[in-house]
């Protein structure tokens, strides 16, 4: 294979709400710095997501110096990050953690853009929740908010190749990666392992088994052209037991480097 590059750096602060497009960001071991930090669960303490809500599309989010910005049509909120706030116990798929709570106030804004009883709660970086060990081995992985892993990283050629069989092509930001690469061929990252990106170095451990997210706008949540029939008809992963697209991975080394467009990519096994 040839060069690839770095093309795409997408950080989502809120799990499930709209991205942010960055020109270089900061790694750690959880994956970018201040990726799926912040998560709406219910009055249970259960995650919210596009698959139940899929307007939490619409929630835009913005980074500020003591926290974030939500916004939602008219209305929007400023959210300081709780650093003493109430703990709660919230699930994540099967996983259970504490988590700080954001407060009333930020409950009170999520009542109104959605009309659900909601919270938004915080991870702090001390609270550990481990990577599935049956991918990442005996290493300790923490992972945010995320559905399972530090990172998704996916290939333009492989999205090229998906919307070749489409009636239309869908962007990229309907599979929601943290990391687009370019320059290699289409579903080359499925032989991949071990990478260097920039003066980063991360595995990749799993393909990515998709859900309905990819089926809706993400710009509006609304329903749009579902791709998983086509994935299916060459994506099925008999073992994972569903389609895949992008890969899942970690970060083995250059924990608090940058990584930028344009830096290179280099295969390292």
């Amino acid at each position: 294979m040839g060069a690839a590059t770095v093309t795409g750096l997408c950080l989502y602060p809120v799990k499930s709400a709209r991205g942010i497009a960055l020109a270089s960001v900061m790694l750690g071991t959880r994956g970018f710095v201040g990726d799926r930090e912040w998560m709406v669960v219910d009055a249970r303490g259960r995650f919210v997501s596009q698959r139940s809500l899929p307007v939490l599309a619409q929630l835009s989010v913005e980074r500020t110096p003591t926290g974030l910005e939500l916004s939602l049509g008219p209305l929007r909120i400023a959210v300081s990050t709780p650093h003493t706030g109430a703990w709660r116990d919230v699930a994540v798929w099967a996983d259970q953690v504490q988590a700080r709570d954001a407060g009333d106030d930020v409950a009170a804004f999520l009542y109104s853009a959605f009309k659900q009883v909601l919270r938004l709660v915080w991870m702090p970086p001390e609270i550990f929740r481990p990577a599935d060990a049956a991918y990442v081995g005996s290493a300790q992985v923490p992972v945010s908010f995320a559905d399972g892993f530090p990172l998704l990283l996916t290939n333009q050629a492989s999205l090229d190749a998906l919307n070749s069989r489409l009636p239309q092509p869908i962007p990229m930001e309907r599979f929601r990666p943290n990391l687009v690469i370019a320059g290699w061929p289409a579903f080359a990252e499925d032989g991949l392992q071990h990478l260097r990106c920039g003066g980063v170095e991360i595995r990749l451990v799993k393909p990515c088994t998709r859900c309905s997210i990819p089926s809706l706008d993400h710009h509006s949540g609304a329903p749009s052209l579902d791709p998983t029939p086509v994935l299916k008809s060459f994506r099925y992963d008999s073992a994972l037991r569903g389609v895949t697209f992008g890969v899942n991975a970690m970060v083995v080394g250059g924990a608090s480097g940058l990584l930028s467009l344009g830096d290179p990519v280099q295969r390292l096994d």
